[in-house]
């Protein structure tokens, strides 16, 4: 008897070592940061890159800020997922995928996420504000705009896929805001309707995934149905790409940029939208865009082949 119980003394010390505990503590809240979304931040960098007049892609103070204004917006999404999590834990728990995440499978207490959570908060506002009084005000912003979409409007048909595009929005916005530049009003228009097509093919995506679970998941599910969907996902895949032409191919543009030939990047934009429905239709994908960017090597392709002809032509290092 004495061996047996000396046995399962052994078995469980790790789990009651102080030190294994909290590693597996911070491990959980960086998990529920969800790190892997941070590349819808990048946004961040659109006043950055469409300023070519100044020059700010080559300036290292301008890179810097802006660099800074990505860091502080990927914390701060982190802790909004953070509190998404802890108020949706219930209902994340009877989805196929989401109860896997720290909080949903109790692996992370609520009240520790969301004490780390605040501290994080803090210390990423702390840093706008140093950044820049407007630039502090955007974060703000973004913050109240994610705690009203985690609140009522998430609840809410229309509004809730509205409100995660305006957030794409506020980024753009700080990303110009950052380095005190003017961002296109065009180029916000284009923010929009991308982030509104991500956001309704990602609808689309837990809609056909829960089936008739759908409604216990997420209220406002229940007033969407695929065909209703896939409408709103033409109307926004059209405008979308007829904002970027119209874009690229603008006098004012052109005066901007000292050169017509951003049109010629019409291509990219194009094949990245047609290669996102397939992965949507054919592929059952769209649940996260950031982990579909990441994975699907020929949208990754073209992102990156997009931002390398973007630069090519507006900065011509090479005498384009």
């Amino acid at each position: 008897m004495a061996r047996r119980t000396s046995t399962q003394t052994a078995a469980v010390a790790p789990s009651s070592d102080g030190g294994g505990r909290r590693g597996s503590v911070v491990i959980y809240f960086l998990r529920s940061l969800r790190p892997e979304q941070w590349t819808k931040n990048l946004i961040v960098f659109a006043g950055l890159l469409f300023q070519p007049g100044a020059r700010e892609l080559f300036n290292p103070v301008a890179l810097a800020r802006t660099v800074t204004a990505f860091v502080a917006f990927c914390l701060l999404s982190g802790v909004v997922y953070v509190f998404n999590d802890i108020t949706d834990r219930e209902a994340d728990r009877r989805h196929p995928v989401k109860r896997s995440r720290p909080i949903a499978s109790g692996a992370l207490s609520p009240w520790m996420a969301g004490g780390g959570a605040a501290i994080l908060a803090i210390g990423a506002l702390s840093v706008a504000f140093l950044l820049s009084w407007s630039f502090g005000a955007v974060a703000v912003s973004y913050l109240v705009l994610q705690a009203l979409y985690s609140g009522p409007l998430k609840h809410i048909v229309i509004l809730d896929v509205l409100t995660i595009a305006f957030g794409f929005v506020l980024r753009a916005v700080a990303g110009a805001v950052a380095i005190d530049v003017l961002i296109s009003h065009w180029l916000l228009v284009v923010t929009i309707l991308l982030a509104l097509f991500l956001g309704l093919s990602k609808r689309r995506h837990e809609l056909v995934m829960l089936a008739d679970g759908a409604t216990g998941h997420r209220q406002s599910l229940g007033e969407y149905s695929p065909y209703l969907l896939d409408q709103m996902i033409s109307v926004v895949t059209a405008s979308t790409l007829v904002a970027y032409i119209f874009y690229c191919i603008s006098p004012e543009t052109s005066q901007k940029f000292g050169t017509d030939l951003l049109g010629l990047t019409i291509p990219f934009p194009l094949y990245g939208i047609f290669r996102y429905l397939y992965l949507v239709h054919q592929r059952e994908g769209g649940g996260s865009p950031s982990q579909m960017l990441m994975n699907d090597r020929p949208l990754l392709v073209c992102v990156a082949l997009w931002a390398l002809a973007v630069v090519v032509i507006v900065y011509r290092p090479f005498g384009v």
